[in-house]
């Protein structure tokens, strides 16, 4: 079974209603990837999502705890301390910045084929992980 990493942009898109195009497909891959059970997220996104949601968003925190519960349908990744020194090594191996790097890693270590995201190069593979940045297609 193929896997698919979710990075936190795509979830902050399935919650803004500044660009309902973006909001759209995000809310849409979403719910694929969680129907399919090819999804996969990590500890680190849920925390950049719940963050940038009460922050940025201004999302109430009820509503943002009912997001996490329902994203926890998907294949969650747990940051280990392992995965932190391969993101270093990720680091200096791609020159991305570190946070990008822990993503990566995570990807990684979930055995995933792809990286839903629009914080890297689309179509460029990161330790045989392809980007591809779902707010193109």
């Amino acid at each position: 079974m193929s896997k698919f990493f979710i990075d936190t942009n795509v979830l902050i898109y399935a919650n803004d209603p500044r660009d309902e195009s973006k909001q759209t497909r995000a809310i849409q891959l979403i719910g694929d990837l969680v129907r399919s059970g090819e999804g996969v997220l990590s500890t680190q996104v849920l925390q950049e999502y719940a963050h940038a949601a009460m922050s940025k968003l201004g999302m109430a925190e009820e509503i943002v705890l009912r997001q996490i519960h329902l994203l926890e349908k998907l294949e969650v990744i747990c940051q280990s301390p392992s995965m932190i020194r391969r993101a270093v090594e990720i680091r200096k191996t791609y020159g991305v910045q570190f946070w990008d790097a822990c993503i990566i890693a995570n990807a990684e270590s979930a055995e995933c084929d792809l990286i839903y995201s629009e914080d890297f190069n689309t179509g460029r593979y990161y330790s045989g992980i392809r980007v591809v940045n779902p707010f193109d297609e």
